[in-house]
């Protein structure tokens, strides 16, 4: 039994139900959670599962509205004798609490920032806001934070804009932000989802230096067994609303009870084989329910997952040959506005994809590999060298504004909903570049066109005149392969695609991939700081450090028998989970 006293947050028969028109969906049914004081406490689960509601809640963010609440969240604040109850707390009362004593780090760093203000000032105005600093004092503070957080230059950050920083330095912010008035709790919502290993590496040893030396507690919520084994002392599980398990996290991880916990394990990406294919959730257990409550079986072993014999890709032709490429940014101006110093964000990068290959770029961030993908697809200009589809330069090609070019090359973002129109339905937003391009005249044509790309990406037909928000992040993420397929192109960039996925969604994509591959011979360059992804899914891998490529070779080779010291850093600094 444990005691009262030494909670911060005791959540106890919390029920959360959303309206919708006149039905009622119970999102979170009867849930318990209790976080101790300076402890950091893990919430792990399936995308859906009701992690992400629960720490809202506990913020006093979800829609009024649109959401019946009952049971019970109690915050004890150290210099209170008594407990507040978070909700029937006033609107104002929430502010008094929000970013002074709870805060929250989320998940999509790019949609909580401001776009249109700098990172610093955004820090800043925490500090103004709930310290009374100065300008000065604020930004004496927001440096010092930026150091901590490990975000390079952080002067030039200071002075940037969202969209200037690479997704994990837009997370480092986030983090610093969250620090700023140093709060008792802190709710961490897949922190570090956006950040490659070595600095995901830094910033869970960060949170938990925090949370010793200044007693903070940390609510972690992830889909990442091995981060979730990093940092966290103790851990729930939960699946659509409930808790399966919980307890001490060594315990629950190397022992797991329940079968759900025993399923999440299987689905991670193995760190030393590579299979053909990637096993689920459905897999191990088979869920059924009735009401509230859920029925756990688990499948046979003679029914589980069939490995499927891997197609080998005619690797003979060469689709794609970038050589000497170089990509600057202007880091400095003078007074006329000439740029008088630059960053090399690709530097003189020399490769080549073969067709029906995959070959993965991984790095740290800020390395450079999503500005080469970007760059590849067109959406960056290159300084110098040259880009060749089949022997046809793309930089010429581009310049005389053809649009044939644009249907060979597409590209899969790391964040679906923010690469989705939010007002278009999803059936509209696949069928909008066969329209742009011509193709498949008339509506017939583009809507059977567009049922079959949905089919073959694992969704339902009928669900095309559906809006983006109404689907999970794994079906926003087929949404989006599927619309990249609308063109038949012939090479697709997967920039960082799978990486804000819970384990076994990720592992569907990933099989889907191989899947389309071999069904339609398409070839992938696979963007990723998720070694272990990118072993997975990749023939070659090619290793990126400060815009240049350092290591290349064999998917295995490289990942078995790594020769550069930044490779061997890159493996050993994945989290180990079984």
């Amino acid at each position: 039994m444990m005691d009262d006293s030494q909670n911060l947050l005791s959540i106890e028969n919390l029920t959360i139900s959303f309206k919708n028109e006149d039905r009622i969906n119970k999102v979170i049914k009867n849930i318990d959670l209790h976080l101790r004081r300076g402890e950091i406490t893990g919430l792990v689960g399936e995308s859906g599962s009701g992690k992400s509601v629960t720490g809202l809640a506990i913020m006093g963010l979800l829609p009024a509205r649109q959401v019946q609440i009952s049971g019970s969240i109690c915050f004890s604040e150290k210099d209170k004798n008594k407990a507040v109850e978070l909700t029937s707390l006033s609107e104002s009362g929430l502010r008094q609490l929000r970013g002074r004593k709870i805060a929250m780090i989320f998940q999509e760093p790019m949609s909580s920032l401001n776009p249109v203000l700098t990172c610093g000032y955004q820090v800043d105005e925490v500090a103004q806001t709930h310290l009374g600093y100065s300008r000065q004092q604020a930004k004496k503070q927001t440096l010092e934070l930026f150091n901590k957080v490990a975000l390079p230059t952080p002067e030039r950050i200071y002075d940037s804009y969202p969209h200037q920083i690479s997704g994990g330095q837009i997370q480092r912010v986030m983090i610093a932000m969250a620090l700023v008035c140093s709060p008792e709790l802190i709710i961490a919502d897949e922190p570090t989802t956006a950040l490659d290993v070595t600095i995901q590496q830094k910033i869970l040893q960060l949170l938990a230096d925090i949370s010793k030396d200044l007693g903070i507690s940390i609510l972690f919520i992830s889909h990442d067994l091995g981060v979730i084994r990093q940092i966290a002392e103790r851990i729930y599980v939960m699946y659509k609303g409930i808790i399966c398990e919980s307890g001490l996290t060594e315990e629950v991880l190397s022992a797991p009870k329940h079968l759900y916990t025993q399923s999440l394990i299987a689905c991670k990406p193995p760190l030393k084989s590579k299979p053909s294919r990637l096993p689920v959730i459905s897999d191990f257990v088979h869920i059924s329910h009735q009401g509230d409550t859920y029925n756990f079986n688990e499948v046979p072993a003679n029914e589980r997952y069939l490995i499927n014999d891997d197609v080998t890709a005619q690797l003979d032709e060469n689709l794609l040959e970038i050589k000497h490429l170089t990509v600057l940014y202007p880091t400095s101006k003078n007074f006329w506005g000439t740029p008088t110093d630059y960053l090399y964000a690709v530097n003189d990068v020399s490769f080549s994809v073969h067709r029906g290959e995959t070959v993965g770029i991984v790095g740290e961030s800020g390395c450079g590999k999503s500005t080469l993908g970007r760059t590849i697809v067109g959406l960056e200009q290159p300084y110098s060298g040259s880009m060749l589809l089949e022997d046809r330069d793309l930089i010429q090609w581009r310049s005389e504004s053809s649009k044939s070019i644009h249907k060979r090359i597409q590209i899969i973002f790391q964040d679906p909903y923010s690469s989705l129109n939010p007002n278009m339905r999803i059936g509209e937003a696949i069928m909008e570049p066969m329209i742009v391009h011509n193709l498949y005249p008339g509506k017939g044509s583009r809507r059977q066109r567009m049922e079959y790309l949905l089919e073959q990406t694992g969704l339902e037909r009928d669900w095309a005149n559906r809006y983006p928000h109404e689907f999970s992040g794994g079906q926003r993420q087929r949404i989006s392969i599927a619309r990249a397929l609308a063109l038949e192109p012939d090479l697709i960039i997967c920039d960082e695609s799978v990486s804000a996925l819970d384990v076994s969604v990720q592992a569907q994509i990933l099989n889907l991939l191989k899947d389309l591959q071999a069904r339609l011979g398409l070839t992938y360059i696979f963007i990723s700081h998720d070694l272990s992804v990118v072993n997975f899914i990749s023939h070659r891998i090619l290793v990126m450090n400060k815009g240049s490529i350092v290591e290349q070779g064999l998917a295995d080779h490289i990942y078995n028998h790594p020769s550069e010291e930044y490779t061997q850093k890159l493996i050993s600094a994945i989290p180990v989970w079984n």
